[in-house]
């Protein structure tokens, strides 16, 4: 075929793929949503035969030909600025080396660890609902035990560890993210040390009764307010929130958790999840059904999830902004409460049992645990077993927290109940980036002055300009270099931190 021929291939498997991916992420979202208890064989049943099919696509020889072909033109060829050259060639790499990994996954493993990965989600919440690790124990124990024996079929010259945070986040090593770590913890500890010897915040009145349909307009109020397009996201509830797309960008469901009795939980998770929301949503429309569509790497997703959370959801201006509407909903226990009591209130830095209620000093800290966790698993260094005493020991040391069961422990979150090994790093990373982004933006909007008035349109236009339309065309690194014009500096992020902070607590 010529060419133009091989072009149109490349797209038509594009989207042929994109299809099935629909599918099973249409009955992951059914199935941590809305699905009866009791169905997660049925849905192991399908996503086997559907990855089974993907599998098999996206390793035949004709699949392989096209695109070992394109991949060969293209090297033959001087490297343009052509936007077209330079989406086709990306196109190709991301393609040629997802399959080159597959390829070396035996299909029967790759299949029954899809399948494995839906019966642990199921086990998870009944286990996290019961609190009881055990229950979920050798489900953990065979995901790490996949994770390890597949990073050795795609990777064996490279550590275990490294393979799977390459894999969230392109270009990052243990040696990257220990240095990353050291250089946050040297300024976040003296900090919560220097917070905790002032007088506390009083946040009693975030702590009450909270009707869950008054959240529910408290999250769509939100949605509204963040521009997300509620034509194209949905929003629904589930033990632990998150985001996803079913088949493109134009298909995004985020998810929360309402507490009756503390609407700022999921009040916060609203803006999380649509921070991510927006960065795939603001993907450009040429990459629908593309491996181009949607977010380039955990950290620069939870970059944008981070920046409206806290950056933009814990300000001054926006806390001011939304503080009638809170009053208009709960008044019984906020309509008395002030800007400032509400402000300080929300920005409540103590130590605590929950990542993602954890508060911007603290938060860190939790993902470190993580971290540390998982290098000992891979590494042979920490036995499942064991990690709920392990767990505890560190919430101990990091924190000064001790936890009362694993419900609130290390069954807190999914993450590791969906194969998700290696990702923890990217939400420290993405709070880092997101303060850089921060101080760029400032230079050519008045982000204070849009967040006071409720305006977040010229906001989301930096992201979308800088960020948000590139989808997956750019590596991370590029994703940066482009937009900052700057190296990538950590310390930009304590400077917030530390500046925000101190001004709250008067030290």
């Amino acid at each position: 075929m010529n060419h133009e021929e091989s072009i149109q291939e490349l797209y038509k498997l594009q989207g042929r793929l994109s299809a099935y991916e629909h599918a099973v992420s249409l009955m992951y979202y059914d199935g941590v949503t809305t699905a009866p208890k009791g169905t997660a064989s049925n849905r192991a049943h399908s996503t086997g035969i559907l990855t089974e099919e993907m599998y098999r696509i996206s390793t035949s020889s004709e699949t392989m030909e096209l695109l070992e072909a394109l991949d060969q033109e293209y090297r033959d060829r001087e490297v343009t600025d052509d936007p077209e050259e330079t989406k086709i060639r990306r196109m190709i790499y991301l393609m040629l080396k997802d399959i080159r990994d597959m390829q070396k996954i035996p299909m029967e493993e790759f299949v029954a660890y899809q399948e494995l990965l839906v019966k642990s989600e199921d086990v998870w919440h009944t286990a996290k609902e019961t609190s009881d690790f055990a229950l979920f124990a050798p489900y953990l124990e065979e995901i790490f035990r996949t994770v390890r024996k597949f990073a050795g079929y795609c990777a064996p010259d490279k550590n275990v560890y490294d393979y799977w945070l390459n894999e969230y986040e392109p270009g990052i090593s243990m040696a990257v993210c220990d240095e990353f770590f050291r250089t946050l913890k040297s300024r976040l500890v003296p900090l919560i040390r220097e917070i905790q010897e002032r007088p506390q915040v009083d946040d009693s009145f975030l702590h009450g009764y909270f009707p869950v349909e008054q959240q529910d307009q408290l999250s769509r109020y939100l949605m509204d307010l963040i521009r997300l397009d509620r034509d194209h996201c949905g929003l629904s509830t589930t033990e632990h929130p998150f985001t996803t797309s079913l088949g493109s960008h134009l298909d995004e469901r985020i998810t929360t958790n309402y507490k009756t009795d503390y609407f700022a939980a999921s009040m916060y998770s609203v803006i999380h999840e649509g921070g991510h929301a927006l960065y795939d949503t603001g993907s450009d429309e040429a990459f629908a059904y593309t491996v181009l569509d949607g977010g380039v790497s955990m950290g620069i997703h939870e970059s944008q999830s981070r920046f409206y959370e806290n950056i933009i959801g814990r300000s001054r201006g926006f806390t001011s902004h939304i503080l009638p509407k809170i009053r208009e909903l709960f008044p019984e226990s906020m309509s008395n409460v002030t800007e400032e009591q509400f402000y300080k209130a929300i920005n409540l830095a103590q130590p605590s049992l929950i990542r993602t209620e954890a508060d911007e000093v603290t938060y860190c800290l939790h993902v470190m645990i993580r971290y540390e966790l998982e290098k000992l698993l891979l590494a042979g260094d920490l036995s499942v077993k064991d990690l709920p005493s392990e767990w505890n020991r560190k919430y101990k040391e990091y924190l000064g927290i001790e936890v009362p069961d694993d419900r609130h422990g290390v069954l807190q979150d999914s993450h590791w109940s969906g194969g998700l090994i290696g990702y923890f790093p990217s939400y420290a990373l993405g709070n880092a980036y997101g303060a850089q982004f921060l101080k760029k933006m400032k230079e050519t909007v008045d982000v204070d002055r849009c967040v006071q008035n409720g305006d977040l349109a010229p906001v989301n236009e930096w992201n979308r300009t800088h960020i948000w339309q590139y989808g997956s065309l750019y590596t991370p690194a590029q994703i940066l270099e482009r937009a900052l014009k700057e190296p990538f500096d950590p310390a930009i992020y304590m400077d917030y931190l530390e500046k925000k902070y101190r001004e709250i607590y008067g030290i």
